[in-house]
C-alpha cells in the first residue's frame, strides 16, 4: 500500500506561479505511472498532467499545455507539478495519483487506472 502525500498548494494571484510536490512513500515509486488531477468545487475531476516511469514521456489536459510542467525524481520518490501563468479557473484542489500496476512505460489520463490517491492540497487563484 502506497502513501502519497501532496504539498506546496496555496493562494496565489493570476499570472503566478506554484509548484506541487507529491511524495510517495511504501512501495516501489520508480515503477508507478505518475498523474495529478485536480477538482474544483461544483465540477468533475480533471485530468492534469501524467508522467512515465522514466520521466521522459508526459501527457497534459489541454488547458495546461504549455503552463504546467510535470517532473519526477525516482531517487527522491517524488513528482513535482510546475505551474505558471496561473488562471482563475485553475483554482481546485489538486490530487496526486499513482499507477502502481501499469504494464508498460506509458503515461495514462484515465482516472480508473490509478490505484492511489493523496488527500489533495488546494490551489487558489485570486484575478
Amino acid at each position: 500500500q502506497a502513501q502519497l502525500e501532496e504539498s506546496g498548494g496555496g493562494l496565489v494571484q493570476a499570472g503566478g506561479s506554484l509548484r506541487l510536490s507529491c511524495k510517495v512513500s511504501g512501495h516501489t515509486f520508480s515503477s508507478y505511472i505518475m498523474g495529478w488531477f485536480r477538482q474544483a468545487p461544483g465540477k468533475e475531476r480533471e485530468f492534469v498532467s501524467s508522467i512515465n516511469w522514466t520521466g521522459d514521456r508526459a501527457y497534459y489536459g489541454d488547458s495546461m499545455k504549455g503552463r504546467f510542467t510535470i517532473c519526477r525524481d525516482n531517487a527522491k520518490s517524488t513528482v513535482y507539478l510546475e505551474m505558471n501563468n496561473l488562471k482563475p479557473e485553475d483554482t481546485a484542489v489538486y490530487y496526486c495519483a499513482a499507477d502502481a500496476n501499469r504494464g508498460w512505460n506509458q503515461p495514462t489520463s484515465n482516472s480508473q487506472d490509478y490505484d492511489y490517491w493523496g488527500q489533495g492540497t488546494w490551489v487558489t487563484v485570486s484575478s
